[in-house]
């Protein structure tokens, strides 16, 4: 019998908190099972697996980002709007570190259709078509503001730049300025 209480939600929610304790690749059933003081065969009433508790915080995480992201975006537009993704991305990596991981999990084709992935590219698709970006274009220039986004983001998380001047901080604001400045002139 179930534990009262313990439900898909709620086991998912407390493996998102578990991941950004202990990192993302550390979140297992034995791990969510010690939290809640219960055996691991009960997790199985509500969960399938470790593979499946995975893809639960996954798509937790990118509903939850891609959340803050519209809310952040919202009344916004050109260069005000490429920086407030850009730092929803950067806060949320570094508020929640292995939610953050695990929105980068590869999920299978049909549960990435129905995650917030797609709800992600459609709010920076909402932002390039104020830079007059469609079709291929838009495309590509999705990928690039993915590419830096995350590349930035896990190198700094992962301290490639702690030995090193400038700031941080100022590195992220000469970046926006230049990925403003690529997006206004696109090159055919």
């Amino acid at each position: 019998m179930a534990r009262a209480g313990l439900n898909a939600e709620r086991l998912t929610r407390a493996g998102a908190d578990l991941a950004d304790e202990l990192g993302f690749d550390q979140v297992t059933l034995s791990a969510l099972a010690s939290r809640f003081e219960v055996r691991v065969a009960s997790l199985y009433s509500h969960v399938r697996g470790s593979a499946d508790l995975r893809a639960r915080i996954a798509l937790f995480a990118l509903a939850e980002l891609a959340d803050r992201a519209a809310d952040a975006l919202a009344g916004r537009s050109g260069k005000d709007a490429l920086a407030a993704l850009a730092n929803v991305y950067r806060d949320y990596a570094r508020t929640h570190p292995g939610r953050y991981a695990a929105t980068q999990l590869r999920l299978d084709p049909e549960t990435a259709a129905a995650s917030a992935g797609p709800r992600h590219a459609q709010l920076t698709r909402a932002i390039l078509r104020g830079y007059d970006l469609t079709g291929t274009d838009q495309t590509h220039a999705v990928r690039l503001l993915g590419s830096v986004f995350h590349g930035y983001v896990s190198l700094e998380l992962g301290g490639g730049f702690d030995h090193s001047a400038p700031d941080t901080e100022e590195t992220w604001s000469r970046i926006l300025d230049a990925l403003d400045s690529l997006l206004r002139n696109w090159p055919d």
